[in-house]
């Protein structure tokens, strides 16, 4: 067992902060999410994020597959935070544009 401040075994200890995070996901999130290609992780359906099946009757959107109707997305927003739940999608791929 490792203790918190010890990498497990097999990994480079040699590592950064979230921090640097910042720079890549910006530039992933900057782009039109609606043209992304997802994967559900229920049925293994892909497609545009767009063809998801939304749902707006509840405090925040639900997205469903537009195969099987399982939750992909979920987004819910308030006052300065959102909340995002993608774990019934396995893959997104993003278009970056280059």
């Amino acid at each position: 067992m490792t203790s918190q401040n010890e990498a497990p075994a097999g990994v480079d200890e040699t590592h950064v902060d979230g921090n640097a995070l910042a720079g890549p996901l910006a530039d992933i999130f900057a782009v039109d999410l609606t043209a992304a290609t997802s994967r559900c992780a229920h049925c293994g359906c892909s497609g545009p994020v767009a063809k998801l099946h939304v749902y707006a009757q509840a405090p925040g959107l639900v997205a469903r597959c537009q195969g099987c109707g399982e939750v992909m997305i979920r987004l819910v927003s308030t006052v300065g935070t959102s909340w995002l739940d993608m774990r019934g999608v396995t893959v997104l791929a993003i278009p970056t544009g280059e």
